[in-house]
């Protein structure tokens, strides 16, 4: 089928464009033009002071462990939904999705509430880990918990719609050449999903490293110990410390844009992907 080359908009378009560009200049482009602005207003040594403060860089350090639990528990949950989901039919499916997407509609809040309902220290189950000497909330179990609940949902919707799209073709061809299961996963599959998987990684990563409702409802905000990196941004800003919060605010804006550079070149790597007509076949002995 041969693709239709875009056509330049006509004088109501040029306005819709100009619509486009301003509202986004003014809803995202001035407030991170302040971020930086006001975290660089004592200097280059002001910025530096305040991300290597003992408390700040204890944040820093918790959000990054918090992600690299986080992330890859996710990216496994949504390889195995997205394959449950697209290739094999069964009673409940549609329940299963709509569970999966649940995430998306609930608010933070309720996220991080549900597991101090369940191990807080009049929870369902705390009493019994406290005889343990277990502590889920107000530590970085809790925090971990209430991460993975927000972002599990961003790995599989990147891999269901493009393996939807794919079919089972391959892996029918991989079965019928003598593969096994494995096999046709890491050979077949795998390679197909590769840049949509890194995708939902990457939009996983970012909200990990930015969630800041549901980590605020089970850390107790422990300075040094349990703030994230947005919840020491609060409470710097609580302590009239523009300075600082501005700047581990930039660090985070920083990831952000970066995030959202490498989302934007793997786009365009997965559309020539999806685009191409031929793919190379694998050949199983």
């Amino acid at each position: 089928m041969r693709s239709v080359a875009p056509k330049r908009p006509s004088p109501v378009g040029w306005v819709l464009v100009a619509v486009a560009v301003g509202w986004l200049a003014l809803a995202i482009g001035l407030p991170l033009a302040t971020v930086f602005i006001e975290a660089f207003r004592q200097g280059w040594t002001g910025f530096v002071g305040a991300i290597t403060d003992p408390d700040a860089l204890a944040a820093i350090r918790l959000t990054l462990l918090v992600a690299a639990i986080a992330v890859p528990l996710n990216a496994l949950f949504g390889v195995v939904a997205a394959w449950t989901v697209t290739k094999f039919e069964f009673r409940g499916k549609t329940m299963l999705v709509s569970v999966i997407d649940l995430p998306f509609s609930m608010s933070p809040v309720i996220s991080g509430l549900v597991w101090v309902l369940l191990f807080g220290a009049n929870g369902w189950f705390g009493p019994l880990l406290d005889q343990w000497g277990v502590k889920i909330i107000f530590n970085t179990t809790g925090i971990v918990l209430a991460t993975i609940l927000v972002t599990l949902p961003f790995v599989a919707r990147e891999l269901v719609p493009l393996m939807q799209a794919q079919g089972n073709e391959e892996e029918l061809a991989a079965a019928t050449l003598g593969a096994g299961g494995l096999s046709t996963f890491f050979r077949v599959t795998l390679p197909n999903i590769a840049w949509a998987l890194l995708t939902g990684v990457l939009l996983c990563n970012a909200r990990a490293m930015g969630e800041f409702g549901a980590v605020s409802v089970v850390s107790g905000h422990i300075r040094g110990l349990t703030n994230t990196m947005p919840l020491h941004v609060e409470l710097l800003y609580n302590d009239y410390d523009y300075v600082g919060a501005f700047s581990i605010a930039s660090v985070l804006a920083g990831l952000a844009l970066v995030t959202l550079v490498l989302k934007t070149a793997l786009e365009r790597r997965l559309a020539g992907e999806v685009s191409s007509d031929e793919r190379p076949m694998t050949r199983f002995r």
